[in-house]
């Protein structure tokens, strides 16, 4: 059979002539098999955001191609690229501190990360049509406050802005702000909730100017309406001060997979951006959002479901693995390997050899220390019987430090494989309804990246699974969010 003719690719023209029908020559029911709670749709899309952490060993930039990755000319043409893409949204991570290492400057991370309201602001006025959230703290943030800047950028982008909700507890952290670690980890959420509830109704419609008591009519202009909170969490009497924007409030994402998580998700997000990437885990995620949604009175198909891949493409599969082997190594260099273990054993141990064997100094008993970032409370705790069985492990298979360290950190990327095989199983997992998308963790600026826009994306297009054309101009209606209800 001949091969079926491609799909207009996105890379020369960000706007190109819509084709959304399915290619009629594809076999319908390819790579279909598994979870189909309501229906094999053969007309799903694959919805794509990327997610950039700036931190972390995910994301390689000591690479000499690597562009600066606190310059703009970088995050412009990331966001240009993913345009091109037709990528829904473009992720920006915050840093409220900057990650230190045995109370010195983590120098194996990138030392800062602008604000990332700021950040999309300015990339509002070099794209057209990109979404663009920025991750914003209800830990440590006012909700009055963060409501009126995130109003702002979607106001001044025409309806791209999303608010990626997270939450911390890490008193490290907090220390940065006036309040300190004064948040304990089992009300996070409930603080989260309440300041989510005061910055929608923040947002929502304006009233008109009602007739006054002789029954004359309103000016016709409109009020801000008062909003008042008073709690022991949330404490607030403000008004909007921001117009709303074409898509009437941003596009809310949450990020969590705590129960306290998949409750704020289930309440109020339009988009979850998920930690379950493998095919059954993302199965059993997608099963009980659904179903606390339906708890919450709203319907299964009012939030979007994107989990967090990182994604490796290669010309053949062979060279697939190759790069994929290439990148563990490089996200769990000698360095980072020490640097690992020096928060378990808190002490210094530079001088110990990444290629020998285990440190046989006594590792501090004290908590882990969390200035790398925020810790798992599975973690925090029993870190003594962790290094004995690591102990145990390097014994029984001669492993050194790097290789240990390789092995109990270490994660194969989800979606490893050509550009054919990845576009196969993404549209296996949105036609069966285990995701709607993927929010991609780009390991190497701008290559990793074009790879999916160049490669991946047109044969998404060739299945009939991911669109041709921008079909609206809002982030909402990039991801065909149901419209917000009105009043």
């Amino acid at each position: 059979m001949p091969k079926p003719n491609r799909s207009p690719k996105p890379n020369r023209n960000p706007d190109p002539d819509p084709d959304p029908s399915p290619n009629p020559n594809r076999n319908p029911n390819h790579g279909t098999a598994g979870y189909d709670p309501a229906g094999y749709d053969p007309h799903a899309q694959v919805h794509l955001g990327v997610f950039f952490t700036g931190v972390g060993a995910e994301l390689i930039w000591t690479k000499p191609s690597a562009p600066s990755h606190t310059a703009i000319e970088t995050f412009v043409g990331i966001a240009r690229l993913l345009e091109r893409g037709l990528f829904d949204a473009f992720f920006l991570g915050e840093g409220l501190r900057v990650r230190e290492n045995q109370g010195r400057v983590f120098d194996l991370d990138i030392a800062g990360r602008p604000d990332a309201i700021t950040q999309l602001s300015a990339l509002a006025g070099a794209t057209s049509r990109i979404g663009l959230v920025a991750t914003q703290n209800t830990t440590y943030n006012y909700p009055a406050d963060l409501a009126r800047r995130l109003a702002s950028l979607d106001l001044l982008s025409d309806g791209r802005a999303g608010w990626n909700i997270v939450t911390t507890d890490n008193a490290w952290t907090g220390e940065n702000f006036r309040h300190g670690g004064w948040l304990t980890h089992e009300r996070r959420y409930e603080r989260a909730g309440e300041f989510v509830e005061a910055a929608k109704a923040l947002w929502s419609p304006a009233e008109p100017d009602e007739p006054d008591a002789g029954g004359h009519p309103g000016s016709g202009a409109v009020r801000a309406v008062a909003v008042e909170r008073d709690t022991d969490l949330v404490r607030l009497r403000a008004a909007a001060t921001v117009p709303p924007s074409p898509q009437g409030r941003p596009v809310l994402f949450q990020a969590g997979d705590s129960d306290g998580g998949r409750e704020l998700a289930a309440r109020h997000a339009d988009v979850v951006f998920s930690a379950n990437t493998g095919y059954e885990k993302a199965v059993a995620y997608a099963a009980d959002l659904r179903a606390r949604l339906a708890r919450h009175g709203r319907a299964p198909d009012s939030v979007r479901i994107l989990p967090g891949a990182i994604v490796v493409v290669g010309d053949t599969t062979r060279d697939a693995e190759e790069k994929a082997r290439w990148l563990l190594e490089e996200q769990v260099s000698p360095p980072r390997a020490i640097a690992f273990l020096e928060q378990y054993w808190g002490t210094d141990l530079s001088a110990w050899d990444p290629d020998g064997p285990l440190p046989d100094i006594e590792p501090s008993e004290a908590e882990l220390d969390p200035s790398r970032g925020t810790i798992a409370i599975d973690d925090r705790t029993g870190k003594l019987a962790r290094i004995q069985k690591w102990r145990d492990q390097a014994a029984e298979r001669n492993l050194s430090i790097v290789q240990l360290v390789r092995e109990v950190t270490a994660r194969r990327p989800p979606f490893v494989g050509t550009a054919s095989q990845i576009a196969d199983e993404w549209t296996r997992y949105v036609r069966t309804r285990a995701a709607d998308g993927f929010n991609l963790l780009p390991y190497l600026l701008p290559d990793a990246l074009t790879d999916i826009v160049d490669k991946v994306v047109p044969e998404l297009q060739e299945r009939g699974s991911y669109r041709t054309r921008y079909e609206g101009t809002t982030l909402r209606e990039h991801l065909a969010l149901p419209p917000l209800p009105a009043g």
